[in-house]
């Protein structure tokens, strides 16, 4: 179902997306970044920001790495500063494609066990559905990005995957 391939191209494919999006975001003032906009995380700062919370929290599961500082209620305020929230999205942009270049078959073949704090209790899924779950949770909120920087007059250019990557 999911393959190492799979993995680094949907790798290389965030990487882009977000500096296609930091890019335009920084084009706007601080006030239009943090705008309530009525989106799942109120902002385009408060959803990059959870974008950035949601694969801290999946990278610490798929590598040990550290999870985020805050529980996802706080997640569209982990980070104030806009330079800084995008210096922490480059780093993490890197985590991912090293993670991604690194994973192997049998790996996507197991299971993950780990334990949900949304869940209060261990959970134990294919580890190829969570990183379907990974991947897709991106693409969904990048989606509501690019929805508040278009109205907001920034742009991003193309998005389709086939256009983006070669």
């Amino acid at each position: 179902m999911i393959t190492p391939a799979y993995c680094r191209t949907m790798a290389a494919y965030n990487t882009e997306m977000n500096r296609r999006f930091y890019a335009a975001a920084a084009t706007l003032d601080d006030a239009a970044r943090r705008r309530p906009c009525g989106a799942f995380f109120g902002s385009l700062h408060g959803t990059l920001c959870h974008l950035v919370w949601g694969d801290t929290m999946w990278m610490s599961r798929f590598d040990g790495g550290t999870p985020p500082p805050v529980k996802l209620p706080e997640s569209p305020r982990m980070i104030e500063d806009f330079a800084t929230l995008r210096t922490t999205r480059e780093a993490l942009d890197a985590r991912i494609e090293s993670w991604a270049a690194g994973i192997e078959q049998p790996a996507l073949d197991g299971d993950l066990t780990w334990f949900s704090g949304a869940a209060g209790r261990e959970v134990r899924r294919p580890m190829s559905l969570l990183v379907m779950h990974f991947f897709n949770h991106q693409t969904h909120h990048r989606g509501q990005a690019h929805a508040l920087l278009t109205a907001a007059g920034a742009s991003t250019g193309d998005t389709d995957l086939f256009l983006v990557l070669p």
